[in-house]
This record gives structure tokens, sequence and C-alpha cells, in this order.
């Protein structure tokens, strides 16, 4: 791999996704040619007790632009996604998640914003999930967009875009699922632009969702509570954000 820095970053949080890491990397090493010059493409493996680990270690050996960073257990989506992104050296950073349910050529679509915007957020249109998932999705955003006034239609969307200034400046501290949430309130509020873009979704094929999982959804909200609590007030006590005090 050249020692500059590449123009391009894939990032790719995995736990427990052996049938779709293959197909999802086939995917990207023959998509990020077409987009950039030089790139990269950093997996991490959140503890998955799959082959999922095995899978990304063979492609490695054909390209070594892959890597692969390894968590020996599982430490939850946003410590993963984390991690990736501080990993990564790219000018330009982008992630996703390994369940295919994106169309990896839209990132071209993204990446057209890139000059103009800090942030390049997709949003699921239309979104395909199940009816029970678009009703938690439908309070989260409300309550989100309530508390901080972020006025992002698809938060958690993993389908998004940072140049590196965005990467380099914001501390993140979310460890789960709140992690897209925090990255584009911090974002806001270090006065970075996000601009948001449609992009196509699909059910997944293969593997099990855990988003909706009682304790997922709980650390959601505890992270959700801490960042809330430590925004909310400017060193001299006034309120910076858009919700209601």
């Amino acid at each position: 791999m050249s020692e500059r820095r590449p123009e391009l970053s894939l990032v790719f949080p995995v736990f427990d996704e052996e049938e779709n890491i293959g197909r999802l990397l086939d995917e990207a090493v023959a998509l990020a040619p077409r987009l950039a010059a030089e790139f990269e493409i950093v997996v991490v493996d959140d503890g998955s007790r799959d082959g999922s680990a095995s899978v990304v270690d063979r492609l490695r050996e054909r390209d070594p632009r892959i890597r692969l960073l390894r968590h020996a257990a599982n430490r939850g989506y946003g410590a993963a996604l984390r991690a990736g992104l501080r990993e990564a050296r790219g000018e330009l950073v982008f992630f996703s998640d390994a369940d295919l349910q994106f169309d990896l050529d839209e990132l071209a679509t993204l990446l057209s914003h890139a000059r103009e915007f800090d942030v390049v957020a997709g949003y699921r249109e239309p979104r395909r999930d199940p009816w029970g998932r678009l009703v938690l999705a439908w309070g989260w955003g409300t309550l989100v967009n309530r508390l901080f006034g972020l006025g992002v239609r698809d938060i958690d969307c993993a389908f998004k875009v940072f140049r590196r200034p965005v990467i380099e400046a914001i501390p993140i501290a979310s460890v789960g699922a709140f992690i897209n949430t925090e990255i584009l309130v911090r974002a806001r509020q270090a006065g970075f632009r996000i601009h948001q873009v449609p992009v196509s979704h699909r059910r997944r094929r293969h593997g099990r969702q855990s988003g909706a999982r009682p304790r997922v959804i709980l650390r959601a909200l505890i992270e959700l509570a801490t960042l809330y609590r430590e925004l909310r007030r400017r060193p001299d006590g006034q309120p910076v954000l858009g919700g209601e005090s």
C-alpha cells in the first residue's frame, strides 16, 4: 500500500456477516478504482462468532488495500465504527454496514457533493424495513431532532461520507447504535456543513438485524441522555441546543 494518504477510505464494521462480507468486499474492490486513484478498505470485525474474519483474511491476501481490524470480543456497533473511522487514512472517509442493504454504486452520488459539503448523509428512499422498525425509526428521529435541532431525516442511515477534518475534529464517545446521531450532532455543533441525498435501500437477505433489540435501544437512550447533558449548556451557562430546556 502507498505511504501517501489515499483519496478515499471505505469503512465497514462487521459482526457475524460471513454470508455477506465476501460479496460486499468484491463490490467495493470493483467500484473503488472508478472513484479514486488511491483507496483503502478498512474492515472492523467486532468479535464475530462466525467465519467473517476468515473471509476477510482470504480476500486481503489477494488485495493489500483491504485492511482488517479485529476485536477479540464484541464491543458494540459504535465501538467498531469508531475504530474504523479512527484507523481510516483517506481524505474522504465513507462508511456503510456489511449487510448488503445498500447499493455501493450510489457512493458516487455522495462523493459528487463532497467538495461542497463536509458531511454527505444518505437517507433511505424508500426505506424497506418491517413496519415495527419504521415506527421505532420515526420515534427515534423525532426525539433526536427535537432535542438537538438536527434537521436530518434519516439519522441512522449507514451510508455517509466525511471530509477528513470532520473525523479529526470531533470526539466520538458512543459504543452503541447512537454513534450515527452523535457524529451528526457534534459535526453540526462544530459548524460543519451537512448535505442529505436519497439512496436506495433493500431488505437484509442473510443474517439478523440487532438494532431493535431492547438492550441496543436502552444503550442508545443512555448515550443520548449523556450527550444531551454535555451539550445542553456552554461553559458560560448559555443553552446551545435546539431542543427545549
